[in-house]
């Protein structure tokens, strides 16, 4: 039987929830594969045409929740800037390569076809083997903005708490509210587009905010598939207006942090980075990375196993 093609809209911005699994059993992905995987959407996000709306990656699968814009989104001299940082320093790019780039970055199929090869090409080396590492052909759903937007965004997130993994998605590193927590949505990864609009919401910090209260109600409901959310932290959450405190922020953060490695002042970083960098086998700059919302404190993130 003929596979059935692929539903996507080439005309018009659309959003695709993709779910892809891997071939191997068990759950092959940990930390540091995790980490490049998420590593891997925020590098090619920056050159193909999408917004990043939500993802969450599992031990044997990902979620991928995003916008994919039409080839006229950007313009000739715009797509030229993205391929000076694509190509190698002093290739010459030809009009035949912005209209080849035009097509491939305003393709869903192209993007995580590239997600999917580059990471099993890190995952073999890394784990000194050969052969397919994903489970074939992704799934792919055509989502709506607005209500059917949020509900997926928090079905997405709320899948470590319901595989009892973490008691709050925010204790989850790989997943997008996770990510907008413990790093303060580093890179501007996330767009704060949450499906809202149509409630008349365009404050981000609200957005998120409103966002958390829908997603910890739905997480308390059983569903009959997985585990519910913490009832006695749903309590918590909702007696504060569902406000992240201070210290709240801080203790996730901090768990953010627990392999970085190195955690104070700049200068204490750097200071200690100094002593011990011949260690780490690498030589290459550290970047350190402020803890966001917590004045002063700076962290050095933790080297990627490549």
């Amino acid at each position: 039987m003929p596979r059935i093609g692929r539903f996507v809209r080439s005309d018009m911005p659309t959003i695709y929830h993709v779910i892809s699994r891997t071939a191997l059993a068990g759950f092959p992905l940990e930390a540091a594969e995790k980490d490049y995987l998420l590593e891997l959407v925020r590098r090619l996000s920056r050159f193909y045409f999408v917004d990043v709306l939500g993802f969450c990656v599992m031990s044997n699968h990902f979620h991928w929740v995003g916008r994919v814009y039409p080839e006229n989104y950007l313009s000739d001299d715009e797509i030229r800037k993205r391929l000076k940082s694509w190509f190698p320093e002093g290739r010459v790019i030809t009009d035949q390569d912005i209209g080849r780039f035009r097509t491939r970055w305003s393709s869903l199929s192209s993007f995580i076809k590239d997600i999917k090869q580059q990471f099993t090409h890190y995952y073999n080396h890394r784990h000194n083997r050969e052969g397919f590492f994903w489970g074939g052909r992704f799934k792919s759903l055509i989502v709506q903005d607005g209500r059917s937007l949020i509900n997926l965004l928090v079905y997405v997130d709320l899948n470590p708490v319901r595989a009892g993994i973490v008691k709050r998605p925010e204790e989850y590193r790989w997943c997008s509210l996770g990510y907008h927590v413990l790093t303060g949505n580093r890179d501007d990864l996330l767009s704060l587009d949450l499906g809202m609009r149509e409630w008349g919401e365009d404050n981000p910090s609200e957005m998120l905010h409103k966002y958390r209260q829908f997603l910890y109600e739905t997480g308390a409901v059983d569903t009959g598939k997985g585990q519910p959310m913490d009832a006695k932290i749903v309590a918590r959450e909702r007696k504060k207006n569902f406000e992240l405190k201070r210290f709240e922020l801080f203790s996730f953060r901090a768990r953010y942090f627990t392999d970085a490695g190195i955690m104070g002042s700049k200068e204490f970083v750097q200071e200690v980075f100094d002593q011990i960098k011949h260690l780490l086998g690498s030589k290459n700059e550290r970047r350190f990375t402020p803890v966001g919302g917590i004045g002063g404190v700076y962290s050095m993130k933790s080297l990627k196993l490549r």
